[in-house]
């Protein structure tokens, strides 16, 4: 065998799982290759996608996945506490992985951009407004809709 046959190895891909898919296993969900699709998509998203983008960027993986199967996996990830859903003022809700750190959002009505934050001030705020009320606080979120000042940036 001569020295650049030797070099060649065949290459094998293996699917590394994100962390949507591994909280799906420890739930003992089975894994169909929708889901498999869309908690990678989920994964691997910088944004809040609705179900309407889900849907287009997993056609682009399995054009056999559709709308309402996003749906229904959309909820059973919901329901078992894997995404959270982001019910808006108006539109479709939106997606985003569950996370242990809380947090809030900022959305851009101009441009329906979400802007994730967190607040130490404002935190103190809800614990003492919960204490205030009687109830040791455990989570929160807050969306906040806005539009950018006039001549400023969106992101300030």
């Amino acid at each position: 065998m001569s020295t650049s046959q030797q070099a060649l190895t065949p290459v094998t891909r293996t699917h590394i799982p994100g962390k949507i898919e591994q909280a799906c296993r420890e739930k003992g969900l089975r894994m169909t290759g929708p889901r498999v699709t869309i908690a990678s998509i989920l994964d691997s998203a910088d944004d809040h996608p609705d179900v309407f983008e889900l849907h287009r960027r997993a056609a682009l993986i399995d054009e056999k996945i559709s709308l309402s199967t996003v749906y229904r996996i959309l909820r059973v990830l919901n329901k078992e506490g894997i995404i959270d859903r982001i019910d808006l003022n108006e539109g479709p809700a939106r997606y985003e992985p569950t996370t242990e750190q809380p947090h809030d959002h900022l959305v851009n009505l101009d441009t329906g951009d979400f802007i994730e934050f967190r607040s130490k001030e404002l935190d103190k705020l809800y614990n003492k407004i919960a204490r205030k009320l009687g109830f040791k606080l455990v989570s929160h979120r807050l969306e906040l809709y806005a539009t950018p000042l006039d001549g400023e940036s969106s992101n300030n």
